[in-house]
């Protein structure tokens, strides 16, 4: 029995570490063709590597979703490699956590143009192809804290926000191209993010929080559910967090 993940060729941004990797290699095992979007051009070329030698199908095409053309090219070369768009993962983030008063503005700036602005030049990439197919699924990364914000992460938090309004507005446009459209919006599992965050205090509380994450297939595993059900069913949005997070 198919588990209508196999054949399908999945797009996926940051995909050089944390989500992205985890994702790309479960979908890889379940027999998906992954195209791998990110900066680091030595960290998705030696997981192509490694998925191609396990024999699943891989590229990797350098990618900063900052920039509208670069995001263009990956799909473009997903296309042109495999024929067909079956899944956007708009994934890249960032995360640098403080107050507001300490008027981080260089940071609020490139959370806006990854978190927000990457999602967007994801979606102009990969809707002219599904709208053609007339199939397609778009999986836009949220968080937990794209529905409660607290102090210390309102920037990013208005960000994560933004990837659900979004992501509902493409919902109610794309039905009559048959295009799914889910939310994933994880808590503390573990992954780079935290790294970002360069004000010495928050640095310590998020490096305390993150004691309890779950690891990054915890994620991988909800992006399989959503492209796995029949072609008829839209899961929108999927809410999850550590058994012991209390956030």
């Amino acid at each position: 029995m198919s588990n209508n993940i196999e054949g399908k060729v999945v797009v996926i941004t940051g995909a050089s570490s944390g989500l992205g990797e985890a994702t790309a290699r479960h979908l890889s095992a379940q027999g998906a063709s992954v195209v791998l979007g990110a900066r680091r051009q030595d960290r998705i070329q030696a997981l192509a590597r490694e998925l191609t030698r396990s024999g699943g199908k891989a590229i990797a095409v350098t990618t900063d979703v900052t920039h509208r053309e670069q995001v263009k090219n990956l799909v473009d070369a997903a296309a042109q490699a495999y024929g067909r768009i079956d899944v956007m993962m708009n994934n890249a983030g960032l995360m640098p956590q403080a107050p507001l008063e300490r008027l981080k503005i260089d940071e609020w700036d490139r959370m806006i143009d990854v978190n927000i602005k990457g999602v967007l030049y994801g979606i102009a990439a990969a809707l002219p192809y599904m709208k053609q197919q007339k199939a397609g699924h778009f999986i836009n990364v949220s968080s937990v804290a794209g529905h409660k914000v607290g102090p210390g992460f309102a920037v990013y938090a208005a960000t994560k926000h933004a990837v659900r309004a979004l992501s509902e507005g493409l919902r109610q446009e794309v039905k009559p191209y048959n295009i799914r459209t889910t939310v994933i919006s994880p808590g503390l599992v573990a992954t780079e993010l935290p790294k970002s965050t360069t004000e010495p205090d928050t640095a310590e509380r998020v490096r305390k929080a993150y004691e309890i994450a779950i690891p990054a297939d915890s994620f991988a595993r909800a992006v399989a559910f959503a492209i796995s059900q029949p072609d008829d069913v839209d899961v929108n949005e999927i809410l999850f967090r550590p058994t012991k997070q209390e956030f």
